[in-house]
């Protein structure tokens, strides 16, 4: 399938590692012009290499600054006035308990998951709308419909990504800009193999992987960590023009996590 993305310029915020660098891979693939993001320059430039190994012919870029800055996204903006496509990728999690997460970390998970979102919108919509064509994906969580209680603060600000974007895809209503919400389950990226190795001890990965979905996450129909190509295949389809009839939506790329028909 022809999804005609060549020479739309992408930017994949939070895009150095794990789904983020997935998804800017599958749309550098397609023939887009990707943009990829991280905070430092040492890991954008690992992150484009990789990128060009896996697709040599790739036109693909780096901007290097932390989104969850208001002055970084004015410098972003400065350099790139106009995407076609936006993917909201960006995003921190840390389980701690409830009791013990103070004020300034949950503003720091909403201004990293939520308001660089915000802000990244807010920029670019309007000459999406210009345009008459654009694309913006808001990478949320099966943790935004099942809140984990490991992680309360990561699964609000999951939540909240679903209600801007299903806020967003109104407010474009009409036009040929169109605004989803990607939702995966538990996937196998850099962020779990952190997590893995401070609670695996002598196990191996695979008796970790039995372990968790018997333990954390039995309703899952997959019974293993979805791939971050898996979840990226998904939002390159939802960036592409095939999706034109595809808005407002929360797609779930959750290995059946979510034990619900809708």
């Amino acid at each position: 399938m022809d999804l005609h993305l060549e020479g739309k310029l992408a930017l994949v915020s939070g895009s150095t590692k794990g789904i983020g660098l997935a998804i800017a891979t599958g749309l550098a693939r397609e023939g887009a012009r990707v943009i990829v993001n991280g905070r430092k320059q040492a890991s954008v430039d690992e992150a484009l290499a990789k990128l060009r190994a896996q697709v040599p012919n790739a036109e693909a870029e780096g901007f290097a600054g932390d989104l969850s800055d208001v002055g970084q996204i004015d410098a972003l903006v400065a350099q790139y006035p106009a995407v076609d496509v936006l993917v909201n990728n960006l995003g921190i999690f840390d389980p701690k308990p409830f009791e013990e997460i103070p004020d300034h970390e949950w503003l720091r998970f909403f201004d990293t998951n939520v308001m660089s979102g915000v802000r990244l919108a807010r920029a670019y919509l309007p000459k999406m709308k210009a345009k008459n064509w654009g694309r913006v994906v808001f990478i949320s969580s099966e943790s935004g419909i099942q809140i984990p209680v490991e992680m309360i603060h990561y699964g609000v600000t999951k939540t909240a990504q679903l209600g801007l974007s299903r806020g967003l895809a109104e407010h474009c209503a009409g036009t040929g800009v169109t605004v989803n919400a990607v939702l995966p389950g538990p996937t196998h990226s850099d962020g779990l193999d952190e997590m893995a190795a401070k609670g695996m001890g002598d196990k191996s990965f695979a008796e970790f992987e039995k372990g968790f979905f018997e333990t954390e996450r039995p309703s899952s129909l997959l019974k293993r960590f979805a791939t971050t190509e898996e979840v990226a295949n998904m939002v390159v389809y939802v960036c592409s023009e095939a999706s034109s009839a595809t808005n407002g939506a929360a797609l779930r790329v959750d290995g059946g996590v979510v034990r619900s028909a809708f």
